[in-house]
């Protein structure tokens, strides 16, 4: 059992950042798995439930702003990776990750796979859920902090996302640690 694990979210000044998990079952392949950035919004979605109704298993993990905010982003991407390895609940004969580094403490022996996303099913597998399940959380925070247009920039660094920040000052899911929100929130103070 290969466990695919990757991420979203790491670069946006706002919102969470997300892990996937996932063990694909061979008996049933899954057409067009790649990295979720070279998919369309419309064909990560179609993906995204086919995904879980396949695999053997898959967890998805968060890491709060707040947690970004303490650890920094790099820790806490590790953090969201080992919380979506947990809720799988089987411990896999192997994990790749992608990228070049590793969390600590993994419950078996792993792997880091520079653009694994583009090479192993699994992994790509994972950056699609981790993708969908953030751009829905930030669709959801689009309508408990108004006007920073959330639905459309996902929380990553846009004109739009600079100019609400200027205007309304960061909120509750913005990253403190971030340059641009620690700028803004000088500006306010």
């Amino acid at each position: 059992m290969i466990c695919g694990v990757d991420e979203a979210g790491r670069g946006p000044w706002a919102g969470p950042v997300t892990a996937g998990a996932v063990i694909l079952d061979p008996r049933k392949p899954i057409e067009g798995l790649t990295d979720s950035k070279k998919l369309t919004e419309a064909r990560r979605e179609a993906l995204y439930p086919e995904i879980k109704s396949k695999a053997l298993t898959y967890g998805i993990g968060w890491a709060s702003p707040g947690e970004i905010d303490t650890l920094n982003i790099r820790e806490a991407t590790f953090l969201a990776m080992k919380r979506a390895i947990a809720i799988m609940g089987v411990i896999p004969d192997e994990i790749l990750v992608d990228g070049n580094s590793l969390p600590d403490d993994l419950p078996c022996k792993a792997r880091a796979i520079v653009k694994g996303d583009l090479t192993e099913p699994a992994i790509s597998a994972a950056s699609i859920l981790a993708k969908v399940a953030r751009d829905r959380a930030m669709a959801d925070l689009e309508h408990r902090y108004p006007g920073y247009g959330f639905f459309k920039h996902k929380g990553y660094g846009t004109q739009a996302h600079s100019e609400a920040l200027q205007q309304l000052g960061p909120c509750g899911c913005h990253r403190t640690s971030f340059a641009p929100v620690r700028r803004a929130l000088e500006t306010v103070a």
